[in-house]
């Protein structure tokens, strides 16, 4: 069923029936080759089983917003954002050594069962699970390229492709060459601009317009508004990831501040403290044993006094007001705008 009029729960209900089914179908024929890689397949399908579908949408709305009507395949090729979006997540897990996503273990860790009879179990399972990651980034090309689209209209994605994966894992690798460095805010914002907020927003919407052929106003229009979108969904995940409820978001609490990963949030509070606040967070952080409740809860204390959050919320409400300003001048139409609004919100304000 397509519609004209912008509904988020129908629209994700359309992407997870695409995701499952092609997944599923996928994953069938990965254990038709063997029956002993079941584990592995099942970890294909977890991958895929829960997400808001934020960048499904940006791409479709990419599409949307140059005039093109709403249509089955785009929805495929939508659908093959999220594809990507699981990939990275299962490798940003792996590196980050996250033991939990959605509420479930992550990859490495429900792969532990698959191998814990054999040598070096927990090795072993990491790297299936880096092989679970790198199948479903080829399995989102191969969604994308099947999705039904005209030939002529895929080949004006093509090259973004590329741009969208070298910028996600250039994010990752400064991440991982940064982590443990002195806490800076311009170099935190650059981690978090590639590991993430470009392949959200940016990214998405730029191949939506792609393939609807889009033009070179409409286009930097994109950047402008999905740029600082992307950048704004990032700061709020590093906010939950210390501050929020694990009830919602899923996740394991505090994975950042435990790794002295290169966050805009510890940068803040870095910037805001005084001799005596920095020889507190340089004695909790530089550890080499991971930090307790108490420990995680002290550091949370110094954050809150400093008012480290309140700045990063500053900053997340510039950067929405700044996509939405820059969306206001992309003269799209009204039902594209007012989807764009609504996905700036739920991208920038959600509690998971």
């Amino acid at each position: 069923m397509t519609s004209d009029r912008w509904e988020p729960t129908a629209f994700k209900t359309r992407i997870d029936e695409v995701l499952h089914r092609f997944v599923a179908q996928e994953a069938d024929q990965f254990t038709a080759i063997d029956p002993l890689l079941g584990p592995v397949a099942e970890q294909l399908e977890a991958a895929v089983a829960d997400g808001k579908r934020l960048r499904a949408a940006f791409c479709y709305w990419g599409w949307r917003a140059v005039g093109q009507p709403d249509s089955d395949p785009l929805v495929r090729a939508a659908a093959s954002m999220e594809l990507v979006h699981a990939a990275a997540v299962v490798h940003d897990d792996l590196i980050d050594d996250s033991p939990l996503r959605h509420g479930r273990p992550t990859a490495h860790i429900a792969l532990r069962g698959a191998v814990r009879r054999r040598p070096r179990a927990d090795a072993a399972a990491r790297s299936l699970a880096m092989l679970v990651g790198d199948l479903l980034m080829a399995l989102a090309g191969q969604l994308f390229a099947t999705s039904g689209l005209p030939a002529a209209y895929l080949a004006r994605a093509r090259s973004l492709w590329s741009v969208m994966a070298r910028e996600l894992i250039a994010g990752e690798c400064l991440e991982i060459l940064s982590t443990g460095a002195g806490p800076d805010t311009t170099a935190a914002l650059k981690v978090l601009r590639y590991k993430t907020a470009k392949y959200t927003v940016e990214q998405p919407l730029l191949i939506g317009g792609a393939l609807a052929g889009v033009g070179g106003r409409l286009r930097e229009g994109y950047s402008a508004y999905g740029l600082p979108l992307g950048e704004a969904f990032q700061l709020r995940d590093d906010l939950l990831g210390l501050f929020g409820d694990p009830e919602r978001t899923g996740k394991a609490t505090a994975d950042d501040v435990r790794g002295n990963r290169p966050t805009a949030l510890l940068a803040e509070t870095w910037r805001l403290a005084d001799d005596a606040d920095r020889q507190r967070l340089r004695a909790l952080l530089g550890r080499r044993r991971r930090l307790d409740a108490e420990e995680l809860n002290a550091v949370r204390e110094v954050m809150r006094r400093l008012k480290a959050p309140d700045r990063i919320e500053d900053m997340i409400s510039a950067r929405v007001e700044q996509a939405l300003g820059a969306l206001h001048e992309l003269d799209a139409p009204a039902d594209a705008t007012s989807a764009l609004t609504a996905l700036a919100q739920s991208a920038a304000n959600r509690l998971s």
